[in-house]
C-alpha cells in the first residue's frame, strides 16, 4: 500500500509541540502524558515510524505560521514579522529531517519520479517525501517573500486560513479578495505555484479560481451538503473544483465528517456514528457527484492543532488509514478506484502540473 497525504502539518508538531517525529507516536503520547499545554497533547496520531507502517511515502507538508484576526486556533502570531520567523524555523526542522535521511523534499516531476523509484526499492529506509506547502499567506511580509520561498521549494499555497487576513479571507469570513490578494494570485501564476483552495470563504473562491490561471487543488477538504459548514465545499465548488482537474484531499478532522460535533465538547461517546463509515460517506458523495473517483484524495490533517479526541472513531493513529481502504473496499470501490483514491489521483495531478 502506497499512500499520497495532501496535508500534514509536521513542522507545526515539531516546533510548536516540540515532538520528535523519529519517535513513534505511542511514544511521543507517553512522553506527553499529564500536559495540558496544547490542545491534543498526549493524543498525537502522526509520526514518521507510523507513517511508514501504512505506506505514506510522499505528502504535502505545511508551513504554517498566520496573523489573521481573530486569531486561528492554530499557527497564530501578532505580525507578519513573527509569523515569516516561524516559517523559516519549521523550514530549517524540514532541512534538518533532510540531513538526517528522514525526509527528502521534492519540487519537479522528475524528482518525484526518482523519489517513487527509490520508495520502491527501499521503502522501509527511503526518507519520506514532501512537497512544500504554505497554509495561509500572511506569514509573507511582501511578495518578495514569494519567490524567495520558491527558491525554498515551496511549490503549493492556500492564500486563507482562519479570520481576516491580509491576502485573503479565511472561511470563517465573507467578502473579496484584497488587491493585495488579487497581486499575490498573479505572482503565484508567473512562478507556477500549485493554488490550495482549501479555507478560502465562498466569494474569494469564486473570485480566485476566475483570477488564477494555474493548477488548483483542494488538500483538505469534505462534502458542505453532509455536515453545513462554510469550511465544507458546496456541490457547485465540488464540481468547479472537478472542472479545473483539481484532486480533493478528504479531511479526517471529526467535526467536519458529522454534523453537530462541537470542538473541546463532544465525544465519541456523544457521538458513536462519527467514524470513518461517515467519512466514507464523504468519498461516496464526492463520487457520486462527479461520476468518478478521479478528483478524490487523502488529505487527512492529522494532528493539525489536534489528537485522536477529534478524529474519526476506529483511527487512533495515522496506520489505521488501511482500515478506512478496507471499509471502501466493502462499499464496492474496485482496485482502481482505492488506488486512485491513495495516491494515483494526486500523482496524475502533479504529473499534469510539472510536465
Amino acid at each position: 500500500m502506497f499512500v499520497f497525504d495532501a496535508h500534514l502539518d509536521l513542522s507545526l508538531n515539531a516546533i510548536e509541540y516540540n515532538r520528535d517525529l523519529r519517535r513513534s507516536a505511542r511514544d511521543i503520547r507517553e512522553s506527553e502524558e499529564g500536559m495540558t499545554d496544547l490542545k491534543g497533547r498526549g493524543r498525537g496520531t502522526v509520526a514518521f515510524p507510523d507513517m511508514r507502517e501504512v505506506g505514506i511515502g510522499l505528502c504535502v507538508a505545511t508551513q504554517l505560521a498566520g496573523c489573521m484576526k481573530p486569531a486561528g486556533p492554530v499557527g497564530s502570531w501578532n505580525s507578519p514579522e513573527q509569523a515569516h520567523a516561524m516559517t523559516q524555523a519549521q523550514l530549517a526542522w524540514y532541512r534538518a529531517m533532510e540531513d538526517a535521511g528522514e525526509l527528502r523534499q521534492v519540487r519537479d516531476w522528475s524528482e518525484v519520479e526518482a523519489h517513487l523509484k527509490a520508495w520502491s526499492t527501499d521503502p522501509s529506509h527511503a526518507p519520506i517525501g514532501y512537497i512544500l506547502s504554505l497554509e495561509g499567506a500572511d506569514s509573507l511580509r511582501t511578495l518578495a517573500d514569494l519567490e524567495h520561498s520558491w527558491e525554498q521549494g515551496l511549490r503549493a499555497l492556500g492564500p486563507a486560513h482562519y479570520g481576516k487576513g491580509r491576502y485573503a479571507l479565511g472561511h470563517d469570513q465573507d467578502g473579496p479578495l484584497s488587491e493585495q490578494g488579487r497581486e499575490l494570485l498573479r505572482e503565484m501564476d508567473r512562478l507556477g505555484l500549485i493554488l490550495d483552495a482549501t479555507h478560502l470563504c465562498d466569494q474569494t473562491f469564486w473570485q480566485s479560481l476566475d483570477l488564477f490561471q494555474g493548477p488548483v487543488w483542494a488538500s483538505h477538504h469534505n462534502c458542505r451538503a453532509l455536515v453545513d459548514d462554510p469550511r465544507q465545499l458546496a456541490d457547485n465548488q465540488i464540481k468547479a473544483l472537478a472542472e479545473r482537474g483539481a484532486v480533493i484531499g478528504l479531511a479526517f478532522d471529526v467535526w467536519m465528517v458529522v454534523p453537530g460535533w462541537e470542538r473541546g465538547v463532544t465525544t465519541h461517546e456523544d457521538k458513536p456514528e462519527a467514524n470513518l463509515e461517515a467519512l466514507a460517506d464523504h468519498v461516496d458523495h464526492y463520487c457520486q457527484r462527479l461520476g468518478t473517483s478521479a478528483n478524490v484524495g487523502i488529505g487527512s490533517d492529522l494532528d493539525g492543532g489536534y489528537g485522536s479526541e477529534q478524529t474519526p472513531a476506529g483511527l487512533d493513529f495515522i496506520s489505521d488509514l488501511r482500515d478506512f481502504r478496507a471499509i471502501l473496499e466493502r462499499r464496492g470501490y474496485g482496485h482502481d478506484d482505492l488506488e486512485g483514491i491513495f495516491h494515483k489521483n494526486f500523482l496524475h495531478f502533479l504529473k499534469m502540473a510539472w510536465t
